[in-house]
Parts: C-alpha cells; structure tokens; sequence
C-alpha cells in the first residue's frame, strides 16, 4: 500500500496556528472577563447618570414651582389654613 501524501488543499496551518488564535495563551482568557466588567460598569455608570439629569427638577422649579414663598404664605392666610399671628411671624421670618 502505498504511503498516501498530506493533502495540500489545506494548508498544515489552517487548524491551530497560532496567529488563528489557537494557542495564544490564557492571556484573552484572563483579560477578557475584566474587560466586559469594566464595560459594563461603564455602560450602568452612563445609565445612572443620563436617568439622574432626565429627572433632576430644573432651575426656579423647586418645592414652590418658582413661586416666592411670600405669595404661598399669603394664599395660606387667604385659605384660613393659618391665623393673622402665624402669618405675621412667618413673614417677619422671610424678611419682608
């Protein structure tokens, strides 16, 4: 029987070179796994971020709306949820 001849069609390197990535180490293996936490801690990170400045309350809209707590006071006073002497003592206490 004659000796049969390696099939050139193929090239010997075609299964396990290492320039294929066979037999490159452990170095993807070890990094690789730190690389995906890092860019999912980015990705969460960046999340967090853009969900804190979609909610954050604009300028002059705060716990009154952006009306002066005077006018608040007096609409309280109006309402009769507080008597004359609250109402002066806490516009003393706003200052005007």
């Amino acid at each position: 029987m004659a000796q049969q001849l390696p099939n050139r069609d193929v090239p010997d390197y075609w299964y396990g070179h290492p320039m294929m990535g066979w037999g490159g180490g452990w170095g993807g293996m070890i990094f690789g796994p730190f690389f995906m936490i890092i860019v999912l801690a980015l990705v969460i990170a960046l999340a967090v971020v853009l969900v804190r400045w979609i909610g954050e309350p604009r300028s002059g809209a705060g716990p009154t709306g952006g009306r002066p707590p005077i006018d608040i006071l007096k609409e309280r006073f109006a309402r009769g949820e507080i008597d004359k002497e609250e109402f002066e003592e806490r516009r003393r206490v706003l200052g005007e």
